[in-house]
């Protein structure tokens, strides 16, 4: 990933993120991810899309379920540039864990499993930061191990 393209490019450009990439595409975000932000994005790596449940992701990627889509990919994006050293802080000021507002409008909690930063949605899904500070021109990267998603009603 080089630090002068923007997130959107950058993941495009990662084999890795595929799916992730197809999700924006389908969801008509990649205006929010190429432009200027900053904006934190949580990315779910091909293996994380590959732990949904059978048949979740072609779902989501369906014209009717447009809306749902863009709801999880909006959970995975926060307002502003956040490095895993800011991650860690909060967590250890909130005395173990840390609330972040997702761009969706619902909160990602933030905790530490051992050494690694734990993303874990309303539902008590879980995700680990697997690679993070990956700096983007238009925010960060931090890839995730797993989906994460928001309460759909």
């Amino acid at each position: 990933m080089m630090p002068t393209r923007t997130i959107l490019d950058n993941a495009a450009a990662t084999p890795s993120l595929s799916s992730l990439v197809a999700a924006i595409r389908a969801a008509s975000l990649t205006t929010a991810l190429a432009g200027p932000g900053p904006i934190t994005l949580f990315a779910p790596s091909n293996e994380a899309f590959g732990r949904l449940a059978p048949g979740i992701q072609e779902q989501l990627l369906q014209p009717a379920n447009r809306d749902s889509l863009v709801r999880v990919l909006r959970f995975h994006m926060v307002n502003g540039t956040v490095t895993v050293n800011d991650l860690r802080q909060r967590i250890a000021a909130g005395g173990g864990t840390a609330t972040l507002m997702t761009v969706q409008g619902e909160p990602l909690t933030l905790s530490m499993t051992q050494s690694v930063i734990t993303l874990t949605d309303a539902s008590g899904n879980k995700s680990y930061i697997e690679a993070g500070d990956l700096s983007q021109a238009n925010g960060m990267i931090h890839i995730v191990n797993g989906v994460l998603v928001p309460k759909l009603d």
